[in-house]
């Protein structure tokens, strides 16, 4: 039963890595077919090993269903939109809400889920199984994993040197083999979430204060950050693309208030990796290597005596959020911006005046900062993200298996919703306009998305493998005259820097030193604003 189980899941299971692997280009004729044969030889030699180590009759038939489902689901995302399974991957699984899985759901899913689980666990389920005594089960089995231990060691030796270059230069296929990546990306993540919440959350920025408190609310500053969703800067009007995505926001640089930064590097390829890291003290390195949780920008914020206020049209805030005041959209239910559970960023603005009003009086006489999370460009059902009154390219890819579009249709859809958070971003900026105090706001996506290039789909590939469409991101920032005139900051200062790498790292000192917060956390050389007062 274990052979027959280990031979399925190392050919029907891992059809994409075959059809990865016959299609690369040292891969061709002969060279192919002994390729492949090598592969699927080792790897039915390895999944024979890790089932014969697993899998024990009490828990034969269940066991064999869940394999069946890991691989096939995996399968199906790896063909569909070509990603790849590693830690992030499953902990974008994991952080899943209702509304992305109907949005992933479709008839290929269906399809691929009764041909691979239903109809193949059908037949498992009702194979008889004989009671073996442990002791002659245990040697029977301890001695077939040798022998698959062995058989894989042969056939690795065998045709070492075509897997050695073919893993060597194809990373990616190093994610692709079934079941082990969703295993060893389940595991890792586990151990690591296990680490991380064994730990005590430490605080930072004890020493935050204002650098002057103002005499009165109407001199307070009101600073809206909002955190794209999934926009990438190849398709944001102002870094240059051929079509005009943001014409609002155009307009608003044209009049010498608004500065965009056009080399602008993300933290990461999800929401899952990103929105921590970007409000992290830490930088995208010293994250990376750390399992050690701490507090973030907004805790300083807080700390420091300022109002802060998380507002969040996506699927919550990775932990950022926690000890603040905060705010989400999916429960309400307005006819004009919300339809089956999910709402319009508008719905956002339309709620903050409310939402400020709750806030504590003492400290929004002081300042505030609010956090904006869009629903943004989230995909694959780009053509939800856009109301039909924005819509100006079509038509639009009316499908979740993007692979099914043509990709004309899906950047249609995509532009749409860059047009929108265009509008949405605006419309923002005109209501900040006509508050009586200094008024600012930084946009800023937490990661890019790919839209067919290169047969990739959606975000999260690994970083060190992912295309600039999942990293290279829009980043800006709009201050009032009232905010410029309170600073003695010079726009023609900030834009002087628009064209100056920069990345998610420069976000929690440019915040600090928008909102006027000193902290020994501070880094100048990363705080956009720093250097750019009249006297300076």
């Amino acid at each position: 039963m274990l052979m027959v189980l280990a031979a399925w899941l190392s050919v029907a299971g891992n059809l994409p890595m075959w059809i990865a692997v016959w299609q690369l280009p040292e891969s061709q004729g002969l060279k192919a077919v002994m390729t492949l044969g090598s592969l699927i030889l080792v790897l039915y030699s390895m999944i024979c090993w890790l089932l014969l180590l697993l899998v024990w009759p009490r828990w034969l038939k269940p066991a064999g269903i869940v394999f069946m489902m890991v691989v096939t689901s995996s399968s199906y995302f790896m063909l569909t939109y070509n990603v790849v399974i590693d830690p992030s991957m499953i902990a974008n699984v994991v952080h899943t809400d209702a509304r992305e899985v109907r949005d992933l759901l479709s008839w290929r899913m269906l399809v691929a889920v009764f041909f691979g689980v239903f109809l193949p666990g059908v037949w498992w389920w009702r194979q008889p199984v004989k009671a073996v005594r442990f002791k002659p089960l245990a040697l029977r089995q301890l001695g077939l994993f040798v022998l698959a231990w062995v058989m894989m060691f042969v056939f690795v030796w065998l045709s070492f040197q075509d897997l050695a270059s073919l893993m060597r230069n194809h990373t990616t296929l190093r994610y692709m083999a079934n079941p082990f990546n969703s295993v060893y990306a389940v595991v890792r993540l586990s151990v690591g979430q296990a680490s991380q919440a064994a730990k005590p959350l430490l605080p930072i920025g004890e020493d935050a204060k204002l650098l002057a408190v103002p005499d009165s609310e109407k001199d307070a500053p009101l600073i809206v950050l909002v955190v794209g969703e999934t926009v990438r800067a190849a398709n944001f009007g102002l870094s240059g693309y051929t079509r005009q995505t943001t014409p609002q926001l155009s307009q608003l640089k044209a009049q010498g208030d608004l500065v965009y930064f056009s080399d602008v590097s993300s933290c990461g390829t999800s929401t899952q990796t990103s929105l921590p890291c970007m409000f992290s003290h830490l930088g995208k390195t010293a994250y990376e290597n750390s399992d050690q949780p701490y507090e973030g920008l907004l805790d300083v914020l807080q700390r420091a005596g300022l109002a802060v206020l998380w507002i969040d049209n996506q699927s919550g805030c990775k932990g950022v959020c926690d000890r603040v005041s905060k705010w989400e959209t999916q429960a309400l239910k307005v006819p004009e911006l919300c339809q089956d559970g999910e709402c319009f960023d508008e719905i956002m603005l339309q709620e903050l005046p409310k939402q400020l009003a709750l806030l504590d009086p003492v400290k929004r006489a002081k300042g505030t900062v609010v956090v904006m999370h869009q629903m943004g460009s989230h995909g694959p059902a780009y053509y939800k993200r856009s109301p039909q009154a924005i819509k100006q390219f079509k038509p639009e890819c009316q499908s979740s298996a993007l692979q099914n579009c043509p990709v004309e249709q899906i950047v249609n859809g995509y532009d749409n919703s860059v047009l929108y958070a265009d509008h949405f971003v605006s419309q923002t900026v005109k209501w900040l306009q006509a508050q009586a105090r200094p008024t600012a706001l930084m946009y800023l996506s937490d990661h890019g998305e790919s839209l067919g290039e290169k047969g990739l789909y959606l975000h999260g590939m690994p970083y060190r493998m992912a295309p600039r469409e999942q990293t290279h991101v829009p980043m800006l920032a709009w201050l009032s005259k009232p905010m410029q005139a309170q600073r003695g900051w010079r726009m023609a200062c900030l834009q002087s820097q628009a064209d100056k790498p920069m990345s998610h790292d420069n976000l929690f000192h440019s915040m600090l030193g928008l909102s006027q917060v000193a902290t020994g956390l501070s880094k100048p050389q990363l705080d956009i604003f720093a250097g750019c007062s009249a006297g300076r």
